[in-house]
């Protein structure tokens, strides 16, 4: 397996505690906003797959076409550079899920002004009349600003095709879906994992390790080194 499907993974993973704040409380009020008579059991799996399935789709397209412009250009300094800011990415989710700096949320921002227009379509499917239709709801969501969802998408673009990028995103929303559906499920185990200070910070540094790893080889390939 891939050292960045690893990476990806543990994104997913140590990070989970922002997908919590970002999607867990509309994970947990799905349930509430459906007809008394719909099963709502169903509702946070299928919120969650289409979730994972937004991310293998975004995964899929942004290292397609960057693999498809390096090979029609036939260079490949652009990608080098790519897995340094990739790397660096990788650097500031560390930070952040260390809290020893915030300021991946600022990256954010960056996505604030497609959301506004995205999210209307999500909420025009509540409430749901059907487990099923949580799929296509989640598939919607899994639009929303991330900083740790950008983050992954910087590995799927030097993935080196459409399939791996794709591969890279689902292994990173595999990696949160533990901790949502949790929240889904109203589990509490794995949340108290998730705010031991030990985790957090030997995950901070396992990601710092591998994104400075990441950014040594990038500077080989550019040939400062």
């Amino acid at each position: 397996m891939s050292p960045d499907f690893i990476g990806a993974f543990i994104i997913g993973l140590v990070g989970a505690g922002h997908c919590i704040g970002m999607c867990g409380g509309i994970a947990s009020l799905l349930s509430m906003s459906t007809p008394n008579h719909t099963p709502s059991s169903l509702i946070p799996l299928f919120y969650n797959v289409g979730r994972l399935l937004s991310y293998a789709v975004i995964g899929t397209l942004v290292g397609g076409m960057v693999s498809g412009l390096s090979e029609l250009s036939g260079l490949t300094q652009p990608l080098a550079w790519l897995r340094f800011i990739a790397a660096m990415f990788m650097i500031l989710v560390a930070l952040y899920i260390a809290k020893w700096w915030q300021g991946l949320l600022l990256i954010e921002k960056v996505g604030q002004y497609i959301w506004k227009y995205i999210s209307p379509v999500g909420k025009k499917l509540l409430p749901l009349k059907r487990p099923i239709h949580a799929l296509s709801f989640g598939f919607i969501w899994g639009w929303l600003p991330c900083g740790l969802v950008y983050s992954a998408l910087t590995w799927s673009a030097v993935s080196g095709g459409a399939m791996n990028g794709g591969l890279i995103m689902l292994a990173f929303g595999l990696g949160t879906l533990p901790s949502m559906l949790t929240v889904g499920y109203g589990a509490t185990q794995f949340k108290k994992l998730q705010k031991s200070v030990i985790f957090r910070n030997i995950s901070a540094l396992i990601l710092i390790t591998y994104g400075l790893y990441t950014a040594f080889g990038a500077m080989v390939m550019l040939g400062f080194s």
